[in-house]
């Protein structure tokens, strides 16, 4: 594994005007293994771990955990594409576990990813999972007491998760010793480059060692992943997990005519007994619409809930934790909020906005529906916005439907 960062590309992409093999110009790879393991207990992993994967409720591997969790504990580099919600956090958490030395109390597997929130829902993952083998895993995020992250590494963290810039000042104490790194996985790699992380990327794994096994995964594969393919990984194993396999299944898609942006509110308000029969989380497409609506809200008495990123960590973790417990119903938030983050009992999902990327669709409201839940998803579409949905209808080949009446019904 080369340390440059502009180096040729590696053994296993050809030159080419678009970087890798196996790519297509579209930002998708092209499969490069084909086993499937269908069941946990056929993957040989340790009695602890597979005790920590049926305790946490899982029972059968999704597609990726089928084709991916195995190459992975096989010590190879592996570049895995699907979408959130295809269950990725466990594909790698199991495949670290399986592979980590208890007895060795020094870090030897390094996660990193482009959200707070992701990298604490990756450590619960990891040590729900890990629960049996008693794995110590910690996270490393901005907007925490640096001093208190220092103290944990030094007592002796098996996994470290966490974002890009905390992750490096932590190398650069020498607090997270890297000598034992055996691991390195990039979660949502097209996320963490979208948001500038390249040059602190390179910084952490220019400080690991020249054997480190390198799993990176992404939900699309633009030519800056390429990039990074190319100068951290060798022979990757490329496994994808196409769009058609994603689920859209078990979630009901509908959208509310609401002609004009003004009347959003009122529609909104209308629902609201509807949604706080469960859980719902609303999604805006900027921070300031966020502040405006849960105002709004707020002025007509009715209790919810917001997320968003200028918000200080202690308050982005309260929030979280009360809507996690349930104590708190209706959640309002912008595309902070759409990767990554499980909350089980969320079976709504309404797009006040539209996302202005299509795939982010799939991500806000794979919430509601993943591995197979049910779930509902209402979209508000203004007059602007009719033209995005059939977008969003034919790219992921669905059908959503004008809103019934008996919506309650479904949820």
């Amino acid at each position: 594994m080369s340390h440059e960062w502009d180096n040729e590309p590696s053994a296993g992409f050809p030159e080419g005007s678009t970087g890798a093999a196996g790519m297509d110009p579209d930002g998708v790879i092209e499969s490069n293994y084909d086993k499937v393991v269908e069941s946990f207990d056929d993957m040989n992993l340790r009695e602890e771990l597979l005790r920590g994967i049926y305790a946490y409720g899982f029972e059968r591997p999704s597609a990726i955990q089928q084709r991916a969790i195995l190459p992975c504990v096989e010590g190879n580099d592996v570049i895995a594409q699907a979408q959130s919600g295809t269950g990725k956090t466990a594909t790698f958490s199991i495949s670290i576990l399986q592979q980590i030395d208890i007895t060795d109390p020094y870090c030897q597997a390094l996660i990193l990813a482009p959200t707070r929130e992701l990298a604490q829902q990756i450590q619960k993952v990891v040590i729900a999972l890990g629960d049996y083998m008693n794995a110590k895993c910690h996270a490393c995020i901005g907007g925490t007491n640096v001093k208190d992250d220092v103290r944990n590494l030094e007592k002796g963290m098996h996994v470290v998760v966490g974002t890009p810039g905390r992750v490096f000042d932590m190398i650069q104490r020498r607090a997270l010793r890297t000598d034992h790194i055996k691991m390195f996985v990039l979660d949502e790699a097209d996320e963490m480059l979208s948001r500038g992380f390249k040059d602190q990327i390179h910084d952490v794994f220019k400080n690991l060692g020249e054997s480190t096994q390198v799993i990176l995964l992404s939900a699309t594969m633009p030519l800056d992943v390429l990039e990074v393919t190319k100068c951290f990984m060798r022979n990757p194993i490329r496994i994808l997990v196409k769009k058609e396999e994603l689920t859209l299944d078990g979630i009901r898609q509908f959208y509310v005519d609401v002609t004009k942006e003004e009347w959003k509110f009122d529609t909104l308000c209308d629902l609201y007994e509807t949604l706080t029969i469960t859980q719902a989380v609303i999604f805006c497409n900027t921070r300031r619409k966020v502040d405006w609506l849960t105002d709004q809200m707020t002025k007509k008495d009715f209790t919810v809930s917001a997320l968003h990123g200028d918000m200080l960590q202690p308050e982005r973790d309260l929030i979280m934790r009360a809507f996690r417990s349930g104590s708190s119903r209706v959640l309002i938030t912008t595309d902070l909020l759409a990767r990554g983050i499980d909350v089980q009992q969320v079976s709504l999902v309404i797009n006040f906005d539209l996302p202005t990327n299509r795939e982010n669709y799939i991500h806000r409201i794979g919430r509601g529906g993943r591995f197979g839940r049910k779930g509902v998803a209402i979209n508000f579409i203004s007059e602007a916005d009719r033209r995005i949905l059939k977008d969003i209808e034919s790219f992921y080949n669905t059908d959503i439907e004008e809103m019934p009446a008996n919506v309650a019904d479904l949820i």
